[in-house]
């Protein structure tokens, strides 16, 4: 009964939803970079306006477009949805392959339409819950492609600790013995920790090992946009956790994060930062995505506000004790950018401009109209604190009309030659990004 329903909406609701967006973006995106960013009056929508290009890929020669002083090269494609990136010791790179479950239940009109809007992008494309290791041929520009690990669980973040690799699938953290130039591993991998996986509205679990290496911390998303799915799936979750490497024992670190899909170590400071997707739903110019400086035990809002304490009222029952407790983040990302990626950049190789700031891989909005994001940007940091606006450092995934989607950047790694490495699921293909020969 309840599919019958949902197909005979469907009609109108594709026709309000995709060709009949009529509210549109009131703010540039950049006026909602920064510390302070405005935030408008919220909106309500029976059915909120959705806009996505179509996925298209690229073509045979087709690239995106780098900042002057830069230059872009394919060092991989043919990939079945590439998500996240690592480079190991001996400059090998580790691309991890996945996509969603697909195991949440459809139980409104708006989350089928979302479906099919997103997933006409090219963003809902089957993952292929593996990981492949590509190694630069010695005296060549080309890079060998080997399978390195296979029948992951919609993998995500990924650490190597020592002579130990850890991967965080969707529903736990696995770990397998990793041996230095090995070009696969074959074994079955342990159990360290289970992860919370009931649904998975928010699937990716972002992963970081501490500097010592005895701890992991996880970004955990939530499992709906604002608890329409109820406060008990919500268990653990809009959370960053902290794992104990020896015995795989938790706890809560941090909470009230939406959707914490990137972590990393500020190197000034040793502070951890996270990126985090804000929440949905009421305009095109809220809630803006944010980066910010991640405090222990601190509570960063969801559900019950967000941007501090600007109270979502959809949210019942309100607490007002925990609103009073939130913290606003450090440094706007602008509205609904979808930021997958993130990278503090260590090395020397990039031209100054980009040296000690950090990289922002931006996936692109589906819910505002223009289109957010999809680029890669970079934020300054000045004594370990983001300053000034954020800069488009690779652009060009999306087509200047806004119909047609070559590529969507995700995860971000620093190449042993100093590269902005870029997995684009998309385009099924990683890029990296030098300085161009003066």
């Amino acid at each position: 009964m309840k599919i019958r329903i949902l197909m005979g909406l469907i009609p109108a609701a594709v026709a309000f939803a995709v060709v009949g967006c009529s509210e549109k973006a009131q703010l540039a995106p950049q006026q909602q970079v920064g510390q302070q960013p405005p935030l408008p009056a919220a909106q309500n929508f029976l059915m909120p306006p959705m806009q996505a290009p179509k996925g298209v890929g690229w073509e045979s020669d087709g690239h995106p477009v780098v900042a002057a002083g830069l230059k872009i090269e394919k060092i991989a494609e043919g990939l079945q949805h590439p998500r996240q990136l690592m480079t190991l010791p001996n400059g090998d790179v580790l691309v991890v392959e996945s996509n969603s479950p697909h195991t949440q239940p459809l139980t409104t009109p708006k989350q089928f339409i979302a479906g099919i809007v997103t997933g006409r992008s090219g963003k809902g494309a089957k993952g292929g819950n593996r990981i492949t290791l590509l190694r630069k041929i010695a005296g060549s520009a080309k890079w060998e492609q080997h399978v390195f690990l296979e029948h992951l669980n919609s993998p995500f973040g990924i650490q190597l600790i020592g002579q130990t690799l850890y991967v965080a699938n969707t529903d736990r953290i696995m770990k397998f013995p990793y041996t230095a130039g090995a070009t696969s591993i074959a074994g079955p991998g342990v159990e360290l920790a289970d992860l919370p996986d009931t649904i998975n509205h928010h699937w990716t679990k972002a992963l970081l090992a501490s500097p010592d290496g005895k701890k992991l911390f996880v970004g955990v998303g939530s499992n709906s946009n604002i608890t329409e799915n109820g406060l008990a799936v919500e268990y653990r979750r809009a959370d960053i956790l902290e794992v104990d490497v020896a015995s795989g024992a938790s706890r809560i670190f941090a909470s009230g994060l939406r959707n914490p899909t990137g972590l990393q170590w500020q190197p000034q400071t040793g502070k951890l930062w996270a990126i985090v997707n804000e929440r949905d739903e009421i305009g095109a110019d809220l809630v803006p995505d944010y980066m910010t400086a991640v405090q222990e035990g601190a509570f960063y809002g969801w559900p019950y506000s967000y941007y501090g304490q600007h109270v979502d009222e959809r949210v019942q029952p309100q607490r007002p004790d925990l609103v009073k407790k939130a913290i606003a983040p450090d440094f706007a990302l602008s509205s609904h950018v979808a930021p997958l990626g993130l990278l503090f950049y260590t090395g020397s190789n990039l031209p100054a401009l980009y040296q000690g700031g950090a990289f922002i891989s931006e996936h692109g909005s589906w819910d505002r109209s223009p289109l957010n994001g999809y680029e890669v940007s970079y934020v300054k940091f000045v004594n370990g604190r983001p300053e000034g606006q954020k800069m488009p450092v690779v652009a060009g995934f999306v087509s200047r009309d806004e119909k047609s989607l070559f590529g969507a950047p995700v995860g971000l790694a620093q190449g042993a030659d100093g590269a902005l490495l870029i997995a684009d699921d998309v385009g099924n293909t990683v890029w990296s990004v030098t300085a161009s020969a003066q």
